[in-house]
């Protein structure tokens, strides 16, 4: 096998790597926005589920005010 074969083989390959490095960098930057994109929806959802406690705690206190009040008919 002749250099100059070697060396065109050796070419191929690295043009091949560049291009596979390429889309694996664009791969790398779509992961990378919806994965910002998922912490961002995790972030919004605790926030409602935090809220939405809050709501059901504040009902479950007055529970107990609106079970007296009924059974006292004064």
């Amino acid at each position: 096998m002749s250099n100059q074969t070697q060396i065109d083989q050796i070419a191929d390959r690295v043009e091949r790597l560049l291009v596979r490095y390429e889309e694996l960098q664009r791969t790398n930057a779509l992961l990378s926005d919806q994965v910002d994109a998922l912490a961002q929806e995790r972030d919004s959802l605790k926030s409602r589920l935090g809220a939405a406690r809050a709501r059901v705690d504040a009902l479950l206190e007055r529970l107990p005010e609106a079970t007296t009040a009924q059974k006292d008919p004064s």
